[in-house]
This record gives C-alpha cells, sequence and structure tokens, in this order.
C-alpha cells in the first residue's frame, strides 16, 4: 500500500506552520503552537484519528486568531494531501463521543466537495484563554481545507470545554473510519468513478 503521507509548509505574514502527519499512524503527536488549549485540541484529534503527527506552528503578529486558522488550514491541506485520490477508503463514517456531561456527533464523507455544518453549542465568550469564535472557527477552517462533507453537532452538555473536546475526538473517530482502507474496494468509492 502506497504511504499516505501528508508534508505542508504554510508561510505567511503572519505565522508560519509546518506540519507532517501520516494517515496509517500509531497516534505519535508532537503539536507546539504556542497556545496550550490548541496543542491539546490538535493532539486530541490526532490521538483518536491515530494519525502519527508533528505540527509546529508560530505566530508572526501576536494575533491568536491567524495562528488558530492557519494551524487549522494546514492540517486540513495535510490531511486532503495524505489522502491523494482517496482511492480504496472507506469514505462515511460516523462517531459519537461523551465527555462527562457532553455528548457530541460527527458524520463524515470524505468525497472532495467541501460542505460543513459545524454546531459546537459554546456559551462562554473563552475557553481556556480562546475565544469562542476562534473555535468555531478553528473547526470551519479545518473542514474547509480537508475538502470534505463534515456535520459536527454537540447535542448537549454544560461545560464549554467537555462540549469542544467531544466535538473534537467525535471528528477525529469519524476521520479513522472514513479514512480506513476498505481491502474490497477498488478505485475510489463513488459510482462516477471519481471523487
Amino acid at each position: 500500500m502506497k504511504s499516505r503521507i501528508g508534508n505542508i509548509i504554510r508561510k505567511t505574514k503572519e505565522t508560519e506552520v509546518s506540519i507532517t502527519l501520516n494517515l496509517d499512524g500509531q497516534g505519535k503527536i508532537s503539536a507546539k503552537t504556542g497556545l496550550p488549549f490548541l496543542d491539546h485540541l490538535v493532539t486530541s484529534f490526532a490521538k483518536h484519528s491515530m494519525l502519527d503527527l508533528k505540527l509546529n506552528a508560530a505566530s508572526k503578529d501576536d494575533i491568536d486568531h491567524h495562528l488558530v486558522e492557519d494551524t487549522a488550514i494546514g492540517l486540513g491541506n495535510a490531511l486532503d494531501k495524505a489522502l491523494g485520490g482517496r482511492e480504496g477508503i472507506t469514505r462515511f463514517a460516523y462517531a459519537s463521543v461523551p465527555m462527562d456531561e457532553a455528548l457530541a456527533d460527527a458524520s463524515l464523507d470524505l468525497v472532495k466537495r467541501p460542505f460543513h455544518k459545524i454546531d459546537l453549542q459554546l456559551e462562554r465568550a473563552q475557553v481556556e484563554g480562546i475565544s469562542r469564535e476562534d473555535l468555531e472557527h478553528f473547526f470551519r477552517s479545518l473542514a474547509q481545507s480537508l475538502n470534505s462533507c463534515i456535520h459536527v453537532s454537540v447535542k448537549y452538555g454544560e461545560n464549554d470545554h467537555h462540549k469542544i473536546e467531544a466535538a473534537i475526538k467525535a471528528l477525529a473517530v469519524a476521520l479513522r473510519g472514513a479514512a480506513a482502507i476498505d481491502k474490497r474496494q477498488r478505485g475510489p468509492p463513488s459510482t462516477k468513478g471519481v471523487m
């Protein structure tokens, strides 16, 4: 089987992001962004999708929004690159993940048609030092850059930290299932013959 590895270097006037990931990894992770909660979310995502991931991101302008956004864009681009033509994958997956009192669902179609519907049900203005709008933007930017159809919904919960952690883990578990190789599948998993 061909290695499914994605390497991305994204340099802008605002940030510098370097990512190497292996879709068929064992959950070996190094994530350094300078924002501890962002590191935690990226680490949780990689661990539960079983990616090997080395991610380094640095801000050049000290604006958290740019760092959060570019980290998500880089991660989505690296995943898209690792998936290649998406031949032989399962394509669809769904996961429901609890985190204490919170429950989140994620449905994923790795078709190359970007669409996303993200509903995190966050209530506080900030979660662990990152603004609510930046956390929501992280999910949207990741979904857009992954070039797939993604639905993530927090069903209920009281703690915003638990809600977003359940959501990132649900997305990770769904990605792991959808990106899995289906040994019975020949070529792209589509009646069109292309993804």
